[in-house]
């Protein structure tokens, strides 16, 4: 075994000549041989050359981190509201508001802490899933070829390439016969580039036809890929539609605010002739209590958490926001070999068929394995070669023609004990593989998976190369180019659909990249995993099922929390807009702190909880439903804290009802049940979104209701003690407090009706309603007129409650072949 000095030798001669020098000379410099190394030697070597992978990023120092987090677009902001509350706040010669200020900054703070431990344990599971995408190779190690991670090599290892390879390292190919190799990651040059014996390859490359050993001369930062790492790093997180919806809301949430700041300042200023400290008072107001600060890192969380959902149920996301794509989908295309089959081939040997009297059955499948490889096969040459008593029986002298994806062919030339020579050749149905009766049986699990797609929304398409198919439950229709009819079969779906695509193999790359969501299925080829943005870890087709409906309930969350933002910025403008304009009652910018610093503790809570009930149909984030269910639910709630407002400040309505001290022209004690109203139906609002159905049907997730009480809890005993002439509040007592509670659980109930009645006209259910009422109304007036009409029980089958649109085309059952 080569000593550590000797080693460092090696690294230090390794240069460029290794891959122009004869193959000889390369095994001489690097001290290797055909056998490969041992288990010793690699260890030795992997001290010396490091690990083959790129470095990593290093993270940004935690003080760097942090101060990229506060400073923020929607940040700047709330910084902008504590400059305003320092200089301007406490105007007409008072000094400035400290209070306010590091009121404002605390809020920042404890945001900013929050978002930061809340990536970071994201950032963790992220690198917990994608372990699990380690990339493998087959290398030569103690003369036995095994399955090791790639990550191990060293130069001076012998591996194995064949089709659907993504090469891990850069190598000098060994004999035999040219490789097909894709570097279009490398050069952009489409199109497979020929490689013979003796010719580099790079890491990075995939492989599209042929089996080839080689000899690893680079791996790590030291290979061409590694040294030019940012012309191959082609799978960044784009985040699309997603980020497109997070802007806009956002932007929804700015200029509501900016609305309600333009009206104040008019009239308050230029009309009421307000003080310039109260002016500003209220806009801090709107400012505080409007901006959903921790929006952005908070829909992050969410998806991040979905992703370790997914993990769980055999599903890794290699692309982050392709949850919401999941969601989305409504039509499922799925290769056949290894997806809807076992991929596990055998011979039924009683099903050969012999056209020659002068041979039998045994003699077929020698010759089959004879053109099979023993070691280091495919599945193929598994069940050929499995297929005889004794396998050392299949090797002769051999010539390969190894297999080609295009025409499923390949061909063995040998020479037997006396000298005669032979060929024999296996490939597809079409050529001669039916002499030899290979199946591959049907996963036990398609069949009802299946159904289970045709109950949840999915359209399902099957992809199956043979004309002559023994899979007689789904419907297909034929096609002949397998790679390229399948890229143009999904570019077509994609014209009307979500379109995701199953695949496995390196002909499914295509199609897999071309897919809104691509998916590869577990032991698929590294191309295949490569070109995925789900990579299944499970094999079967129910744990797509599981992670469609754990998608959908990801995204239920995201839709929760924006239809949530957006309702408490429209509650917080227009509520105290119209309460600051019409009855000039200045609401405390420390009360509306108070809450949102509260509201970071339920905020925390939303991440983590459960969605029991995801969509049934495929559901995605769209901007319409959200900022009209938004508006609707916000508008509600800050009218009835208008009415509050008027009722208890401007009549006796409660004082005569219920018996309580009347608050008219007690302006801190009215601030005190303004707070805890405003409060308590803020976060109760989240119970009506996290349901599908009514509130009180589908349990909270037991975070989030202990989080609305302890937050409660703390804002009621705040509203019925406090005392502070800072902020213009004086305790109400309980009493008052009970009165609060019973009035926002009134008008709470129907917030759950509002909830059914904005799906019902989202869904265009109400305007199907309203078309066929006019219709039966035309139609029963006409009938009338000609005096033909009859009671007849035809003329009474509409169903005003339920009206339903028939589909334009059902696609339940169609495949591909």
């Amino acid at each position: 075994m080569a000593t550590d000095d000797s080693l460092e030798d090696i690294k230090i001669e390794i240069d460029d000549d290794l891959e122009k020098i004869p193959i000889e000379e390369v095994f001489k410099k690097l001290r290797c041989s055909r056998e490969g190394l041992s288990g010793a030697e690699g260890k030795e070597r992997l001290k010396i050359f490091g690990p083959n992978k790129l470095e990593k990023k290093k993270k940004e120092h935690i003080t760097l981190r942090f101060f990229a987090l506060m400073f923020k677009p929607l940040s700047w902001v709330i910084q902008a509201a504590a400059i305003m509350a320092m200089l301007f706040a406490n105007g007409d010669g008072r000094p400035p508001s400290w209070q306010l200020f590091l009121g404002i900054v605390c809020l920042l703070i404890v945001n900013t802490i929050i978002c930061y431990l809340k990536e970071d344990d994201a950032e963790n599971v992220v690198a917990m899933a994608r372990a699990g995408l380690s990339p493998k190779t087959k290398v030569l190690r103690d003369g036995k070829w095994s399955e090791q991670e790639a990550s191990i090599l060293v130069p001076g290892d012998i591996v194995s390439i064949k089709l659907g390879d993504i090469i891990p390292c850069d190598a000098r190919l060994l004999e035999g016969h040219a490789l097909k190799v894709d570097e279009s990651a490398l050069t952009g040059e489409f199109g497979p580039i020929t490689k013979g014996p003796g010719e580099e390859v790079f890491s990075g490359t995939t492989c599209k036809h042929g089996e080839m050993e080689a000899v690893v001369i680079a791996t790590g930062v030291h290979t061409f890929s590694g040294t030019t790492a940012h012309l191959v790093d082609n799978r960044t997180n784009k985040v699309g539609h997603f980020l497109k919806v997070v802007t806009e809301i956002e932007n929804l949430c700015v200029i509501s605010i900016a609305i309600g700041i333009s009206i104040e300042l008019i009239v308050m200023y230029w009309i009421q002739r307000r003080n310039f400290s109260d002016v500003i008072n209220n806009l801090l107001v709107l400012v505080i209590g409007g901006i959903p600060l921790a929006m952005p890192t908070v829909l992050y969380v969410i998806m991040v958490t979905g992703s370790l959902r997914l993990y769980r149920t055999g599903t890794i996301t290699q692309r982050i926001t392709a949850i919401e794509d999941m969601a989305a989908i409504d039509v499922l295309c799925s290769d056949k070999t290894g997806t809807l089959t076992l991929n596990k081939l055998s011979v039924d040997k009683n099903l050969i068929k012999v056209y020659s009297k002068d041979v039998e059955k045994e003699q077929v499948l020698l010759l089959a394995a004879r053109a099979s490889r023993t070691e280091n096969g495919d599945g193929i040459d598994a069940a050929m070669v499995g297929s005889l008593a004794d396998p050392k029986e299949a090797r002769a002298g051999i010539r390969e023609v190894h297999f080609n994806v295009v025409d499923k062919r390949t061909a063995l030339t040998y020479i037997d004990s006396n000298g005669d020579w032979h060929r024999v050749s296996k490939g597809t149905p079409e050529q001669i593989l039916d002499l030899c009766n290979v199946r591959d049986d049907l996963r036990k699990s398609v069949h009802s998976a299946i159904g289970n797609y045709a109950e949840r929304g999915l359209n399902f398409f099957f992809a199956i190369w043979f004309r002559n198919t023994y899979c007689n439950t789904v419907f297909f229709f034929p096609y002949q180019s397998c790679s390229e009819h399948k890229y143009h079969i999904v570019n077509k779906l994609q014209e009307r659909h979500i379109c995701g695509m199953i695949g496995d193999g390196v002909d499914d790359v295509p199609s897999l990249k071309k897919a809104d969501v691509g998916i590869a299925v577990a032991g698929a080829s590294e191309a295949a995993r490569a070109a995925s943005d789900i990579v299944l870890t499970e094999p079967g087709l129910s744990v797509i099922i599981d992670a469609v409906l754990a998608s959908r309930a990801t995204l239920q969350q995201m839709k929760h929390y924006t239809i949530y933002a957006v309702s408490i910025t429209i509650r917080v403008v227009f509520g105290f807009m119209f309460i600051a304009l019409i009855w000039k009652f200045d609401f405390s910018p420390f009360m509306v702190l108070a809450i949102a610093l509260l509201n970071e503790e339920t905020t925390k809570a939303i991440t983590m909880d459960n969605v029991t009930n995801p969509s049934p149909t495929p559901d995605s984030l769209k901007l319409k439903e959200i900022f009209a269910t938004g508006v609707v639910y916000g508008s509600y709630m800050a009218l009835i804290t208008v009415v509050f407002f008027w009722a208890a400040y401007r009549t006796d309505i409660f004082p005569r009802t219920f018996h309580v001290r009347d608050l008219r022209g007690n302006e801190a004690e009215m601030m005190c049940a303004l707070y805890l109203q405003v409060s308590i139906m803020s976060q109760a609002l989240f119970f009506v979104i996290q349901s599908r159905s009514w509130f009180f049907v589908e349990r909270p997730g037991e975070l989030l209701f202990l989080s609305f009480v302890t937050v409660q809890t703390i804002a009621t005993t705040l509203a019925v003690y406090a005392s502070w002439e800072t902020a213009r509040i004086e305790g109400i007592g309980w009493s008052w407090a009970g009165v609060i509670w019973l009035y926002n659980i009134i008008f709470f109930f129907p917030l759950d009706i509002m909830k059914f009645g904005i799906r019902y006209i989202l869904t265009g259910k109400a305007q199907s309603l309203f078309d066929n009422m006019v219709h039966l109304v035309l139609n029963s007036y006409a009938k009338l007129s000609n005096g033909i009409y009859n009671h007849t029980q035809a003329d009474h089958t509409y169903s005003l409650l339920e009206v339903s649109t028939p589909p334009s085309q059902d696609l339940r059952g169609v495949g591909w072949v």
